[in-house]
């Protein structure tokens, strides 16, 4: 089973639960666990160096790191750049149109750009099986 690590913004999260909901679905027929931070844990305001190590040692336990930069993110940011450290290999995920992030462009493997809830799962799991 691959293990993927799904990085988004907890404010951003319900925006995009049909994508979400339809990817973890169709790519565990694929034996491709996607594992969304956001969904597992919730930490208080005083719980922030707990949250990054629980995120961090989970990144690290991952075989790659998706993230979701529909809207910009300085959390999905820092979860980037330590994926990229570690060398994790790294999807970076938008909706066609939306702004482009060059820092996570530059840190990413791959760059997908999407339009539908299906396209982007295809464009993952070809991208995950093919590794």
């Amino acid at each position: 089973m691959t293990k993927v690590y799904f990085a988004i913004s907890f404010s951003d999260r319900k925006k995009f639960d049909a994508e979400i909901s339809y990817l973890v679905k169709e790519a565990s027929k694929s034996e491709i666990e996607i594992f969304v931070f956001v969904d597992q844990y919730h930490f208080k305001n005083d719980q922030e160096k707990e949250m990054m190590q629980v995120a961090f040692e989970t990144i690290e336990k991952s075989d790659f790191l998706i993230a979701e930069l529909t809207h910009k993110s300085i959390g999905v940011g820092i979860e980037v750049g330590y994926a990229h450290a570690i060398k994790k290999p790294i999807i970076y995920l938008r909706k066609k149109g939306s702004a482009y992030s060059t820092t996570t462009a530059g840190c990413s493997d791959y760059s997908i750009e999407y339009t539908t809830k299906k396209d982007l799962t295809n464009q993952v799991v070809k991208i995950i099986k093919s590794k």
